[in-house]
């Protein structure tokens, strides 16, 4: 009988032992952390909520607001295609206005005009202008090699050439209008507009940007091709493309440009030399008498180059190309 009370006793206790370590236990997880509120404590903190739409568009303050201080800019600006384009444009304030080139104006505007709230262009780098113009002009052949066109890679920004506040053209918003425009830089290229024979670009009839483009081109110089993927120059110069029978190789390897100067020079035919013989024998010489060396043909020894007025053309007068002749006789 003692036996039984005695391990009654010992079963009360260790149930009472359980009881309380599993109280203080309760007690200790219900205290809050430092620093912490007991509901983050208890439950994971909720997921970052998306801003709203309203906290978007609270910072853009609209181009009528941008008016109140640069109202001459904005006149100016108003009568360009920007304003159409960009107050009709689609895709919210972000896209419309001055802040779809400035990016949104509200802590310029709190800020008191501070300009380091808002993109400002001319503090920024190429690389920066050039990404804002290009989020809009983008795409098609004109624009599709921008980002890698010698222009870029001299450090010449959009900007450089086009103004979309003070434009003097209303044709691209150009600063300047063309070819003055491009003198600016290719002073070369003007003083070869000067000679006697030369495209007639100062007069108006073609502008450079007929023949180059200016945002970038994969071949050389930035110079246009043609409808059919050839040469810019048969754009014009169409009785010269061919195909023919007998190609002269200098046109299909070389280009238009290893016999002529493209801009202007003193032959009549804008040669690179004054007189087409010397053009002739820089390739033409008797140190390649055949064709089997993989050389042009040498002048023969009954071609005298004594009388200056003995041209090559006057027998080879179809040097671009023949149908019927492989010396181009006619």
């Amino acid at each position: 009988m003692r036996a039984n009370s005695q391990a009654s006793r010992v079963l009360l206790f260790s149930v009472l032992f359980i009881f309380v370590d599993v109280l203080l236990a309760t007690g200790q997880a219900s205290q809050p952390v430092a620093g912490k509120s007991p509901q983050s404590a208890s439950a994971p903190a909720p997921a970052a909520v998306a801003p709203s739409s309203a906290s978007d568009t609270s910072k853009f303050v609209g181009a009528e607001t941008c008016k109140t201080c640069h109202e001459e800019i904005y006149n100016a600006w108003e009568k360009t295609p920007h304003w159409k384009t960009t107050l009709n444009k689609e895709g919210g304030p972000s896209h419309q206005g001055c802040e779809g080139c400035h990016g949104p104006g509200a802590e310029h505007v709190a800020g008191g005009g501070d300009v380091t709230k808002i993109f400002t262009f001319k503090d920024a780098s190429t690389k920066q202008i050039n990404a804002r113009c290009l989020s809009c002009h983008t795409g098609g052949p004109q624009h599709m090699n921008a980002i890698n066109s010698i222009h870029t890679q001299n450090q010449v920004s959009c900007i450089s050439c086009h103004s979309p506040h003070h434009a003097e053209t209303k044709e691209f918003l150009l600063t300047k209008a063309q070819p003055e425009l491009c003198y600016s830089c290719h002073l070369q290229q003007k003083s070869q507009f000067e000679m006697p024979f030369h495209h007639r670009v100062n007069e108006g009839l073609i502008q450079c940007s007929d023949c180059h483009n200016v945002h970038g081109t994969v071949g050389p110089k930035q110079v246009r091709t043609s409808a059919t993927q050839d040469a810019v120059c048969f754009t014009c110069h169409t009785d010269k493309q061919g195909p023919y029978v007998f190609e002269h190789e200098p046109v299909k390897i070389e280009g238009c440009s290893s016999c002529h100067i493209p801009h202007g020079g003193a032959n009549p035919h804008m040669l690179r030399v004054s007189n087409v013989n010397l053009l002739c024998i820089q390739c033409h010489t008797n140190s390649a008498p055949n064709a089997k060396t993989g050389a042009a043909l040498g002048t023969p020894s009954f071609h005298s180059q004594e009388t200056f007025f003995k041209s090559c053309t006057l027998c080879h007068i179809q040097i671009h190309g023949s149908n019927f002749d492989p010396t181009f006789f006619k």
